[in-house]
């Protein structure tokens, strides 16, 4: 990555003459402008935007990155954060990530632009290095729902495997042996924890399942759909179902509804997430509750005293899930 000294000694001026460029200084003259943004342009270099809020004045935004903005999993995430902000005095731009490495980067940087010196990032696309690069540069980034040791002070994260093994044990403990899951398909380190805690539940109570009980499709109701309707075709006799969210849970019971197998008698299912949607289906659906609220809010203070230095002391912040009881579960007849 191209630094302000190979900036300047490609464009043959001084450090400082490349600082007076960047910062649109009146002492600038036409032909450092040119050689400068000439030297730029070809060692692809970008300028902490950051450090520039800094000297001219920062702006009060706070920068939100997710990955769905339609998704209401995000629009509680946004919420929380834009709720912390105005307490501050400040405004939040959003960026829309898509789970996707080039898109996350562009509204990062786009957000950096924007002078966000506070910013909140729902990364699945791009990688740790990258991510500490960003941290490096931008005092007051905080990663949610995602931890990296290096800069695991900065980082909100849940405990996906614990939840994905309470839901399996739920339905063991009522009974439940042969159980399926239903997975998600993006590759996503949330995905594999699911997968994990499911495995780690069943080894525990000597369960032994074969692969053919896992089932990965879109993270969608019709995602859901898609996986149940895979699962129905292989005639196994599974009588429990541990859903990756809870819109993937509902679209399994859609399905179920249209087969003429009735929850929770035929089939018990446990969700994961806890959103609006699993009090609304029928049965209600037993769920893992995901604190993304708490989360979120613990999350923009934390960005909002790192870019003020205001932090004193790091502590790993890992959230805990927990089960929410209603009627999506009975025990095996």
């Amino acid at each position: 990555m191209a630094t302000i000294k190979d900036v300047a000694k490609e464009a043959g001026v001084s450090v400082a003459t490349v600082s007076r460029v960047i910062n649109k200084s009146p002492k600038a003259s036409a032909s450092s402008i040119e050689s400068v943004t000439q030297a730029m342009k070809k060692l692809g270099y970008r300028p902490n935007a950051n450090a520039r809020a800094l000297v001219s004045q920062s702006t009060n935004t706070v920068g939100v990155l997710v990955g769905d903005i339609s998704d209401p999993f995000f629009g509680t995430l946004v919420k929380s954060v834009d709720n912390v902000a105005r307490e501050n005095g400040k405004h939040i731009l959003v960026g829309n990530g898509s789970h996707d490495r080039e898109e996350e980067k562009q509204a990062i940087e786009l957000l950096i632009n924007n002078r966000c010196e506070s910013l909140v990032i729902h990364s699945k696309g791009l990688t740790d290095e990258e991510l500490i690069a960003y941290a490096k540069e931008v005092k007051g980034l905080v990663v949610i729902n995602r931890y990296i040791e290096e800069i695991g002070e900065r980082c909100i994260f849940l405990d996906n495997q614990k939840g994905a093994y309470l839901a399996t044990e739920y339905l063991i403990r009522h009974g439940h042996r042969n159980i399926a899951c239903i997975a998600s398909s993006i590759n996503i380190e949330d995905a594999d924890e699911r997968i994990q805690g499911y495995r780690a539940a069943l080894s525990d109570y000597n369960i032994e399942l074969p692969e053919s009980y896992i089932e990965s499709s879109q993270p969608s109701s019709e995602g859901g759909e898609y996986a149940m309707t895979n699962l129905l075709t292989k005639s196994l006799p599974i009588t429990g179902i541990v859903a990756y969210n809870d819109y993937m849970a509902a679209g399994a019971l859609s399905v179920l509804d249209e087969n003429g197998i009735q929850a929770p008698d035929q089939m018990s299912i446990v969700g994961f997430d806890d959103g609006l949607i699993a009090r609304y289906v029928s049965p209600k659906l037993t769920t893992i509750r995901y604190p993304i609220q708490i989360m979120a809010e613990k999350a923009t203070r934390l960005a909002l005293q790192l870019a003020k230095q205001e932090v004193t002391s790091s502590e790993t912040m890992r959230f805990s899930p927990t089960l929410v009881r209603r009627n999506s579960v009975s025990k095996v007849g």
